[in-house]
């Protein structure tokens, strides 16, 4: 992937969605194939106002963004996408008055479809709060659109 994609392309997709800025989302980093977005707490977000824990559709919104976030780093470029399938295991609840990163990782790359893991924790990603497993249609009209290339690029050890 490009260096200018990630450096001037990658925040603006991120943060240019106008439900994920409401939310407060933004890019946490990238490391590789994984991506990271992070949530604070905020009253608002809150699920249960006993708990004060971040909503569960929260986390449900932040593992589909961030997993399409890391279909356009496996990409290298912007294509337009959908979600295809997703499913989310919720392991716990999460802490009270606790922000959220959630990581998704891009794992393989059709012509048509992209396949993403993604992980939610607060500070440790070996605490989970939630895994994620979906998978991203790309479309094709989308790309003669933008004049792009419509091949993906093969995932490593393909």
């Amino acid at each position: 992937m490009s260096e200018d994609f990630l450096k001037q392309m990658l925040p603006q997709l991120a943060a240019s969605v106008p439900h994920m800025a409401a939310l407060g989302l933004t890019l946490h980093g990238v490391d590789g194939k994984a991506v990271d977005l992070r949530a604070e707490w905020r009253e608002d977000l809150v699920g249960d106002p006993d708990t004060n824990v971040l909503a569960g559709g929260l986390v449900t919104t932040m593992l589909d963004h961030v997993g399409g976030l890391a279909t356009w780093c496996a990409l290298g470029r912007f294509q337009s996408i959908a979600t295809l399938d997703l499913r989310v295991d919720y392991m716990r609840a999460a802490r009270p008055h606790s922000g959220l990163i959630a990581r998704a990782e891009c794992y393989r790359l059709t012509h048509n479809v992209a396949f993403v893991r993604g992980w939610a924790f607060e500070d440790d990603p070996d605490d989970l709060v939630a895994a994620s497993q979906a998978a991203y249609v790309l479309t094709a009209d989308s790309g003669k659109r933008l004049g792009a290339n419509l091949r993906p690029r093969k995932a490593d050890g393909e």
